[in-house]
């Protein structure tokens, strides 16, 4: 059985990765409302992946016997005005799930849980890519954004973005 403090928090982290799917789900009808078909799919990546987060924590409790409590996942708040201000809320809620996997960690760390915390080495590789993701798609919008044949040409490259599911082992 694991720590009474990094069980909860595993527990939370299920539903934070839940929100996380269903705000990338909102990012990627943003974009299917804008016609950019590629932007979309590179969101709706992104909710598959948070999607398998949340349940890779949801097994390793399992698999630790330990309870599972679902939340209610919150309605995502974000109004987007301009596709800049969803790329920028994607950096944003990055970062906050970034912390939140850190704030496990460092839970772990202090009760000796290195199970979790190998568990978690994984996730902390995963945000740091999500983290780079992020910013290149900023810096992309920001270099090419305001060309409409440019702004094409980083939609198309989305548009190829394939799905692959985590290949973390549990145990």
């Amino acid at each position: 059985m694991l720590n009474k403090k990094v069980s909860d928090l595993l527990n939370d982290q299920i539903n934070k990765e839940l929100y996380s799917a269903y705000l990338y789900l909102d990012m990627s009808n943003y974009f299917e409302r804008r016609g950019l078909n590629g932007f979309a799919n590179w969101y709706m990546i992104q909710a598959q992946e948070e999607r398998d987060h949340a349940m890779l924590f949801y097994r390793y409790m399992q698999n630790n016997d330990c309870p599972v409590t679902l939340g209610a996942i919150a309605k995502p708040d974000k109004v987007f005005k301009e596709d800049m201000d969803v790329l920028k809320a994607g950096l944003e809620h990055e970062e906050y799930v970034t912390a939140s996997i850190h704030t496990i960690y460092d839970a772990a760390n202090k009760v000796k849980d290195f199970r979790t915390m190998q568990f978690l080495d994984w996730f902390v590789k995963e945000q740091g890519e999500e983290e780079t993701n992020a910013r290149d798609m900023i810096s992309k919008m920001e270099l090419f954004g305001s060309d409409p044949r440019s702004l094409y040409m980083l939609n198309q490259e989305l548009a190829a973005r394939a799905y692959s599911a985590p290949s973390l082992v549990l145990d």
